[in-house]
């Protein structure tokens, strides 16, 4: 057992005498002191009189089960991170802790790796008593609505674990930033966060940019490369529109999930990875696993907890303080001095409109707006709305998204061209005529790829 100076304490609650001393004496060498107990009713008596950082359960004990250490942490000490031991490849058994609120999971025979990793990530976490949920960072969740906050809740009640989420909701509604969220207010903060659009790599290319490749392994492999799983080592990865997977990908993402570790295209041995998997489509995959389209071992694997992102309808009350935010980032952007506001009549407008592309089209229909402003204002016409309202009741598709922006861009570009045109080719003529500085239009010139 590790000094008495030490800060953080551990309980390992395991009958096998032998794995408690095995994981006394590595945790005490990375400075935790530890408590062993040999059965429930042990540990509960641990946990009533004494103070701990961390819980450790096997999941088979003579009086019991790690269920019901899980169960009695999280209603009388949910500041506590518990970890439950699982018999190798009872994935079942780790999936139903992880969705009852366990932290982590470790299979046996122990990986002392993996174990250290788990610790690692365990006391980096911040205090659930001393965190609070609007606690600045690098990303934001802004919205004074109820929808919102309570989203915000369960992002920070997530962070405090390590188990896969699957984010859904439509195209544009914030899914990425969820997802940013949760690593930011998680024990993983420090480490990297990679992002990856799994419908934008090529089939043939997929294994090698996720699992990485040796030097000569195919024709074009100069060098070594480390995959996206490695270039995430320790910290987060993030599967968006994961459902666009090919099947045979899918098995080998699955393998790697659950073994922890992977093999390089044209490697001799298999390298662990610690990862924390965050997942995300606005696709339903209920449907396409009944369809055949998707794995259901993998999407159990991925879906051990389900965060539904609400659309912008959802919570029309925070289109205000986003289009100010929103607003605000774009004339950064741009470098303008002022920010122009939207009047009433185009607020009540914006507020109306059901926004089928959510957050990200109306950041698109505030970017035309700016450009197309006069008086530091921006009104009804510049927000050009499409003329045909969706129905707020009919669902949302990415290609409605897509069209809309489509639109937007199509009417910026004549408008301008028809500007441009009419002053023959004279920018500092024509950002006249259209109510905006020349830097304005210069940066509008070099977005819509105008020469």
């Amino acid at each position: 057992m590790s000094s008495k100076n030490s800060i953080y304490k551990a309980l390992i609650i395991d009958d096998e005498p032998d794995l408690c001393e095995l994981a006394e004496i590595t945790l005490s060498r990375m400075g935790l002191a530890v408590q062993s107990a040999y059965n429930v009713k042990q540990a509960k008596n641990f946990l009533e009189t004494e103070s701990f950082n961390l819980c450790i359960t096997d999941m088979n004990l003579p009086d019991g089960d790690g269920i019901e250490i899980i169960d009695f942490i999280q209603k009388y000490h949910s500041e506590i991170p518990v970890a439950v031991i699982t018999a190798y490849g009872n994935m079942e058994l780790a999936i139903k802790a992880l969705k009852l609120g366990a932290f982590d999971f470790v299979s046996k025979p122990v990986d002392l790796h993996v174990l250290r990793n788990l610790v690692n990530s365990a006391i980096k976490l911040p205090s659930s008593k001393n965190t609070s949920i609007t606690e600045p960072g690098k990303y934001t969740l802004l919205g004074e609505s109820d929808v919102i906050k309570n989203l915000n809740i369960k992002i920070h009640k997530l962070a405090r674990s390590q188990a896969p989420v699957y984010i859904y909701g439509e195209s544009g509604c914030g899914k990425e930033l969820t997802a940013h969220l949760i690593h930011q207010y998680g024990a993983r903060a420090d480490s990297p966060f990679i992002a990856v659009n799994c419908g934008a790599i090529p089939t043939e290319l997929m294994e090698s940019e996720f699992f990485g490749h040796t030097k000569g392994s195919f024709t074009g492999a100069n060098a070594d490369k480390d995959g996206l799983f490695k270039s995430a080592d320790g910290g987060t990865l993030f599967l968006d529109e994961v459902a666009d997977l090919p099947l045979q990908m899918q098995v080998k993402l699955l393998r790697a999930i659950q073994e922890k570790a992977i093999r390089p295209i044209g490697g001799a041995t298999e390298q662990s990875v610690d990862v924390r998997i965050l997942s995300a489509s606005h696709k339903d995959l209920t449907q396409l696993v009944k369809q055949g389209k998707f794995r259901e071992d993998l999407f159990y694997r991925i879906n051990v907890i389900e965060l539904i992102v609400p659309s912008l309808r959802e919570h029309s009350e925070d289109i205000q303080p986003l289009s100010e935010f929103l607003m605000q980032r774009l004339c950064e952007k741009s470098n303008l001095d002022s920010i122009p506001a939207l009047n009433e009549d185009a607020l009540s407008e914006l507020c109306k409109y059901s926004f089928p592309g959510n957050v990200r089209e109306l950041e698109n229909i505030l970017e035309r707006a700016l450009a197309m402003s006069e008086n530091n204002t921006i009104t009804i016409q510049d927000l050009q709305l499409p003329k045909t309202k969706p129905n707020k009741h009919s669902p949302t598709t990415a290609e409605q998204n897509s069209t809309s922006t489509v639109e937007l861009a199509t009417q910026e570009r004549d408008s301008i061209l028809q500007a441009l045109e009419q002053t023959r080719w004279n920018k500092t003529a024509a950002a006249k005529l259209l109510g905006i500085t020349l830097r304005q239009l210069r940066y509008r010139l070099e977005k819509l790829n105008i020469e």
